[in-house]
């Protein structure tokens, strides 16, 4: 028996717990979903071409925000970084651009400041060269005040911290910033490429240089006056550049466009695109899969402490069926099950959890989604709920950007790989 005091600890503690961030390598919390998730597997999938390609890689992974891609990402840092190769790794929305208008340049600076940062034994002076030009042609623009022959690697540094901060955080200077960078993206290009290749001078024989760049899949999609979209302009129009480094590169890439005309042409540029679907907790049918369900079972068990990890049910839920349904009512989602499970603690005072903290979390996250909804798009919705598939229009599209749409994978009977779709079972009720 717990006093009130200890009950709030416990409470507090699983609530934490339950952060929606990406999780460290090794970390205890980690399950292995492979087996409801189409067999993907971003360490064998992706790592095992950076391992045996010769020449340098150029790799797109994607799927929905918060399906525990840069959780993958980062074991896939440490598989390569095990056995001696060299991962940089960056979340480039973190300090280095706005997703809300993102630009092939921003992404160029964010490449540079990183391995600048990362490759400490490379020869920095490429790179400090360009920068010095470019700070001359910023004068009137970033209002500094810096000595150009004071420039050195970590008055580099900084100076590029200030140039992507502006980027991303000013739009009165954005544009402004972009304008005068963007007609000297190749020299940055050249002198990137010669900073690289002195700095793989120094790696041992064989050791592989990777760079990961992360949460490119965030940018929000604009659509231009011709009909094209900011993400053809970044992956498809600067294909050729975003390929012009000399390392292996992975790009992450919004699952919008996975879906789009654009598919065999990424294909042909990239080869072939990763997407990591989300969890299978129901069958085409509708009926409850067992297999994914078990598999979020054990995700909570994992994260709460560990006094009460031997019976979910009754310790921390009150029945399975109330364990059950919020499983299923996440849809599989990963980011979705974290969150419910930390709205259903909020509205908890003592465990276990009962059935209405559930259903007032589910009916929070419904209104959620409901409101990411436009009205046209109810009738596309109730579409895909029936037949299961999609037909690549922009509508449908902007559904799988925003989550609306949930991707599942299984292989049938015979060994063949299925993909199917489905409305985000919060929304249901609504269809």
């Amino acid at each position: 028996m717990v006093n009130s005091q200890e009950m709030e600890d416990l409470l507090d503690e699983m609530y934490n717990s339950f952060a929606p961030t990406p999780l460290q390598p090794g970390d205890p919390a980690y399950v292995d979903c492979r087996a409801v998730r189409g067999d993907e597997d971003v360490v064998q999938d992706l790592g095992k071409t950076v391992r045996r390609s010769r020449p340098f890689t150029y790799q797109l992974y994607s799927g929905y925000r918060g399906s525990g891609k840069t959780t993958e990402l980062l074991r896939l840092k440490k598989d390569l970084e095990d056995p001696g190769h060299v991962v940089v790794y960056f979340a480039a929305d973190d300090a280095d651009l706005s997703v809300q208008d993102a630009q092939y340049t921003d992404i160029l600076l964010a490449c540079t400041r990183h391995l600048l940062r990362e490759l400490k034994k490379a020869n920095p002076e490429p790179i400090l060269n360009w920068l010095k030009g470019r700070l001359r042609d910023l004068k009137d623009v970033m209002l500094t005040d810096i000595k150009i022959d004071d420039v050195n690697l970590d008055v580099g540094l900084q100076e590029f911290a200030k140039i992507t901060a502006a980027v991303r955080s000013e739009p009165g200077q954005r544009q402004k910033i972009r304008d005068r960078l963007e007609p000297h993206n190749e020299t940055l290009i050249q002198s990137l490429s010669a900073f690289i290749e002195s700095g793989r001078s120094a790696f041992p024989e064989k050791t592989k240089l990777l760079v990961i760049a992360d949460n490119l899949d965030r940018i929000v999609p604009i659509f231009r006056d011709n009909g094209c979209s900011n993400h053809e302009e970044i992956f498809l129009d600067r294909h050729e550049q975003l390929k012009a480094l000399n390392c292996h590169i992975i790009y992450t890439v919004p699952i919008s466009m996975i879906y789009s005309h654009a598919a065999t042409e990424l294909k042909d540029n990239y080869g072939i695109p990763q997407v990591l679907p989300s969890i299978m907790v129901r069958d085409e049918k509708g009926d409850p899969y067992q297999p994914g369900l078990d598999i979020l079972r054990t995700m909570i068990q994992r994260r709460v402490p560990e006094s009460l990890r031997d019976a979910l049910v009754p310790k921390v839920f009150e029945s399975e069926e109330i364990l059950r349904d919020l499983c299923l009512i996440s849809g599989g989602y990963v980011r979705d099950l974290v969150q419910l499970m930390q709205e259903a603690i909020t509205k908890t005072d003592t465990l276990p959890i009962k059935a209405r903290a559930v259903q007032r979390a589910a009916d929070d996250l419904r209104d959620v989604y409901r409101r990411a909804v436009e009205e046209d798009q109810w009738s596309v919705l109730r579409e895909i709920h029936q037949t299961k598939e999609i037909d690549n229009d922009n509508v449908q599209r902007n559904l799988l950007f925003i989550r609306c749409v949930l991707e599942y994978r299984y292989f049938d009977a015979q060994g063949d790989k299925r993909t199917w779709y489905d409305a985000h079972p919060v929304l249901w009720k609504e269809l």
